[in-house]
């Protein structure tokens, strides 16, 4: 096989790989430097001269004249005698460039030239497809459903590459035929060998996180600013929001009029319930708002053991709970706290005054203060410690000691 023909063949492969003519005579070379080695025990004395233009390749062999009885190297030398035949004036010592031939390097080495290039090439197209698909990790990603397996969809992209979504990473809703369009977030991209494996996932925290970024304006311009999302796949889901610009309603501008922004992701996760929060620094206020629906009447919290103990009427103790469990776990997931729902039972609805009652002797703005960690009624503050009530609000400790001192005397008349 001439050198011209067995490039054209080698170069079937650039058509089919999309490889780029210069990578494929890269690795050529390096190809046909290994067969050297092999075959002559060192390549330092070979030339390839590759033309990706004319898919043309030559080999020159250079070595270096010796007298005839003092070749020892004969990879790196030649023998004055044989030099002659070459070029009949040639001397010892000079230098002498002979073309090497495929054929010399005998059919059985042309054969593993094509194994080794073809071997090249896929390690080429998977480490190329590894880097592509390890830059897209978090990403959304849409594919084709190509085959359901018991474990595993098989979907296949635009360019015909093998995407995994297991069954773990599905949501439990999710059903999908063959040609549907399924969209996710790559998770991750893991080595088999040496292909790469893509795993996609749908139940991952960080695909509805994508989606809001997909469906929701401002949070793809930044307006609006994810802080945390936890979810239980397929049933419910709470994001916290948060904006620097006051004019911006961070979870009206998320869900929408009449949840008209948010309907297309909830309907993407096979119906999730998913709560928007406002997120806070408080983080009085920010446990409060995660046990929505539920209205709070008071908290305790244990820093140290990131703890708080949870204080709620009795109706309001199956909201904060959900369904399941879902809500306050979810809660505590998005807090960063260990939730403990306590029922008020020691103390009558009827016997407590909100604490609007008290307007014309305590500042509204300090009422308000208290409402902001869920104590609205005269017995939920009084029923709290002073340091606690100081750490828990921005309130100075005189004005909450005088607070008590008005509700207390309420109580006693």
């Amino acid at each position: 096989m001439e050198n011209l023909a067995l490039i054209d063949s080698f170069s079937e492969f650039k058509d089919d790989k999309s490889i780029d003519r210069v990578t494929l005579m890269a690795i050529l070379e390096e190809v046909f430097r290994s067969a050297l080695k092999k075959k002559y025990g060192s390549d330092d004395n070979f030339d390839i001269i590759i033309n990706p233009d004319k898919g043309d390749m030559e080999i020159w062999r250079r070595r270096v004249i010796v007298a005839d009885e003092d070749l020892d190297f004969e990879n790196e030398e030649i023998t004055l005698t044989e030099a002659r035949k070459i070029e009949p004036d040639f001397e010892i010592g000079e230098e002498v460039s002979e073309e090497v031939k495929l054929i010399d390097l005998g059919r059985r080495a042309i054969l593993a030239l094509r194994q080794n290039l073809i071997s090249k090439i896929h390690e080429h197209d998977s480490t190329n497809l590894y880097k592509q698909f390890k830059d897209l990790i978090g990403d959304i990603y849409t594919a084709e459903v190509h085959h359901v397996r018991p474990k595993a969809v098989i979907l296949v992209d635009d360019e015909g590459n093998e995407i995994v979504l297991p069954k773990e990473k599905q949501i439990p809703s999710d059903f999908f035929r063959k040609g549907d369009n399924v969209r996710g977030v790559i998770e991750n991209v893991e080595l088999k060998g040496n292909k790469p494996q893509i795993i996609m996932s749908r139940t991952s925290e960080k695909f509805l996180e994508k989606l809001f970024e997909q469906e929701i304006p401002e949070v793809f311009d930044g307006l609006i600013m994810i802080k945390k999302v936890v979810r239980i796949p397929g049933e419910k889901a709470k994001v916290a929001v948060d904006s620097y610009d006051d004019r911006i309603d961070p979870v009206g501008a998320c869900v929408g009029m009449k949840g008209s922004r948010i309907h297309g992701i909830v309907r993407e996760l096979g119906n999730e319930n998913i709560d928007v929060i406002n997120y806070t620094n408080n983080t009085q206020l920010f446990i409060t708002r995660a046990l929505s629906p539920a209205k709070v009447s008071s908290i305790k919290i244990d820093e140290e053991k990131k703890t708080a103990e949870v204080y709620l009427k009795l109706e309001e103790v199956s909201k904060a709970i959900g369904r399941g469990g879902q809500n306050i776990k979810l809660a505590g997931q998005l807090t960063g706290y260990e939730l403990d729902v306590i029922r008020e039972g020691n103390v009558q609805e009827e016997d407590d005054v909100e604490l609007t009652e008290f307007a014309d002797e305590i500042d509204a703005w300090i009422i308000d203060e208290f409402a902001k960690v869920g104590l609205d009624t005269a017995k939920s503050i009084l029923s709290q410690d002073v340091a606690d009530l100081v750490r828990r609000t921005d309130l100075e400790e005189e004005t909450i000691l005088e607070v008590i001192k008005i509700l207390k005397e309420e109580f006693e008349d």
